[in-house]
């Protein structure tokens, strides 16, 4: 049975060589995050990637006013990082936080940047999560810049984002639409109602 890491690794590039493997994985240590508990906050330096395991994170940034404002949930399988921190050194500009206790494998940002130079596979790796990271964040962005709150949430029940809706509690799920649990309330009853 692969370890779960690698099974993700096969998704971007399925001709890993049991060699490339070896090569991370002595890098990879266990990790335990309880719930409430911060992978990285507003202001550290937290230069490790993980792969969450079992449990669930959210992403999050604090706005001037001390709001937070959520922008991401993470789930099995998904990877999660600071990766503007890990590129930069710089602290982290955003949190994620443990939804509920969670079971993660870490490893430094530092062993998979020389893997780059040591194995290409590991570089078109890095490109492909780039590419995916990149286009996830820009129909993010496009969503909250361009879409009313009741389309984000009609685009958020037609995104196969299920585990958002199941798992995730409301107010939160308000929070990463932008908008107040009272309004999301409003706009389930009215989409509910199948209403306009």
């Amino acid at each position: 049975m692969l370890h779960p890491l690698r099974t993700y690794l096969h998704r971007f590039i399925p001709s890993l060589p049991d060699a490339a493997w070896a090569a991370l994985e002595p890098a990879l240590r266990p990790c335990q995050l309880a719930r409430g508990a911060h992978f990285v906050a507003a202001g550290q330096r937290r230069p490790e990637v993980a792969l969450l395991l079992h449990g669930a994170c959210r992403m999050y940034y604090l706005l001037a006013d001390g709001e937070e404002r959520t922008t991401y949930f993470f789930f099995e399988n998904h990877l999660l990082a600071d990766y503007p921190g890990c590129l930069t050194g710089q602290a982290s500009q955003l949190s994620i936080q443990a939804l509920t206790d969670c079971e993660l494998v870490v490893f430094d940002y530092a062993v998979l940047r020389r893997l780059y130079d040591e194995w290409p596979i590991y570089e078109r790796f890095g490109r492909l999560l780039a590419e995916y990271h990149l286009l996830g964040t820009d129909a993010r962005l496009v969503e909250q810049l361009t879409l009313s709150p009741e389309a984000r949430y009609r685009a958020l029940l037609s995104s196969g984002k299920t585990k958002i809706m199941a798992r995730i509690p409301q107010h939160l799920v308000a929070n990463y639409l932008g908008i107040t649990p009272v309004s999301l309330s409003r706009i389930r009853a009215r989409v509910a109602r199948g209403g306009q």
